[in-house]
C-alpha cells in the first residue's frame, strides 16, 4: 500500500469511528500495533496456494500469542512470511522496512503442520526481539534463545490442534488436527531422546554439556531436554510466555554467559512490569548461580 493509499485508507476508516472518539484517538488506534494484530503480508511463495497459507499463518499466531501479554517495546507494526524453495527457515534481518518483521520458511506444499511449526518458531523469535537488523545472535547463549523458541512453537502446535479441530480453516477438514497433534508428539519424542529414560535432573544435564551448547550457533538436538523442559513451563504457565517478550532488551544480546544472560532478562522483565517467571525458573532447573 503506498502513502497516498494509505491516507485514503485511513481517512475513510477515520470517518468510520464512532463520533464520540477524538480524531486523535482514532489516530492512536490505527498506529497501536502488537505483534497479534500486526498486519500479514505473504511475499514470495514457492509451494502452496499464498490465500491458504495465509490462513494457516494466522491461526498459528492466533494460538500462539492469544491471551499472551505483549509487552515488548520493540514489537513490529508488520510481519512478512516468504516461502523459499531452498535454504532453512530463518528472520531475514533487514534494513528496509524497519516496522516489518520478516520470516523465512520452506515447506512442502500444502503442508501445514510443516508450515505452522516453521513459523511459530520463527515466530518466537519475533517475540525474542530478534527480528531488528542488529539482532545476529551468537554464542556463548544463542543455544537458549533457540531452545525457547523451539518450545514456543511446540506449545502453539498443540493450541493449533485445539483451535483446528474446533473451526478448521477450511471447509470439512477438522481431522487434519490429528496431523497437527502427530507432528508436535514427532518433535516431543526426538528432542526426548526417543525411548531413553527421560532426564529428571536437568542441571547436572546442563553442566555436564554447558561448553558444546555453548559453542551451538542454531538449534541443535542435543537441546531437546531443556526445549522440553521449557515447552513444559509453557504450557504450566501463560505468564513464562510473556516473559518471552523482554529477551534481547540489552546491546550484548545472547553473547554474555547463561549467569549474565538471565540477570539481564530478569532485569528487563522488571522494567517492562512483568513477573519474570520463566528467567527465574530456567535459574533453578539449570543449576545457575
Amino acid at each position: 500500500m503506498d502513502r497516498r493509499t494509505f491516507i485514503a485508507f485511513s481517512g475513510w476508516f477515520l470517518l468510520g469511528i464512532p463520533a464520540l472518539l477524538s480524531e486523535t484517538h482514532a489516530r492512536a488506534f490505527l498506529q497501536k500495533r502488537d505483534l497479534l494484530t500486526a498486519p500479514i503480508e505473504i511475499g514470495d511463495w514457492a509451494g502452496s496456494a499464498p490465500h491458504d497459507a495465509d490462513a494457516v499463518i494466522a491461526r498459528m499466531r492466533e494460538a500462539c500469542l492469544s491471551g499472551v501479554r505483549l509487552v515488548s517495546d520493540r514489537q513490529p507494526k508488520r510481519l512478512r512470511v516468504d516461502d523459499h524453495s531452498s535454504g532453512a527457515p530463518h528472520i531475514w534481518l533487514h534494513e528496509e522496512n524497519p516496522d516489518m518483521a520478516w520470516i523465512v520458511v520452506h515447506i512442502v506444499s500444502r503442508h501445514w503442520d510443516q508450515l505452522a511449526y516453521q513459523f511459530g518458531h520463527e515466530l518466537g523469535h519475533v517475540l525474542c526481539n530478534s527480528w531488528l537488523p542488529q539482532a545476529k545472535l551468537k554464542p556463548p547463549n544463542r543455544w537458549l534463545e533457540e531452545s525457547m523458541v523451539e518450545a514456543f512453537s511446540i506449545r502453539g502446535l498443540g493450541l493449533l490442534a485445539d483451535s483446528w479441530e474446533r473451526h478448521p480453516p477450511f471447509p470439512h477438514d477438522a481431522a487434519y488436527a490429528e496431523a497437527l497433534r502427530k507432528y508436535r508428539k514427532n518433535l516431543i519424542v526426538k528432542y526426548r531422546r526417543g525411548g531413553e529414560v527421560p532426564i529428571s535432573d536437568l542441571a547436572a544435564w546442563f553442566r555436564a554439556n554447558r561448553p558444546a551448547l555453548e559453542r551451538a550457533h542454531g538449534l541443535n538436538r542435543s537441546e531437546g531436554p531443556a526445549i522440553v523442559a521449557i515447552a513444559d513451563e509453557l504450557e504450566r504457565d501463560p505468564r513464562c510466555v510473556a516473559d518471552i517478550g523482554a529477551v534481547n532488551r540489552w546491546p550484548a544480546l545472547s553473547a554474555v554467559p547463561i549467569e549474565k544472560y538471565l540477570d539481564l532478562w530478569q532485569r528487563s522483565c522488571s522494567d517492562l512490569k512483568i513477573a519474570g517467571v520463566l528467567p527465574a525458573r530456567l535459574r533453578g532447573l539449570l543449576g545457575v548461580a
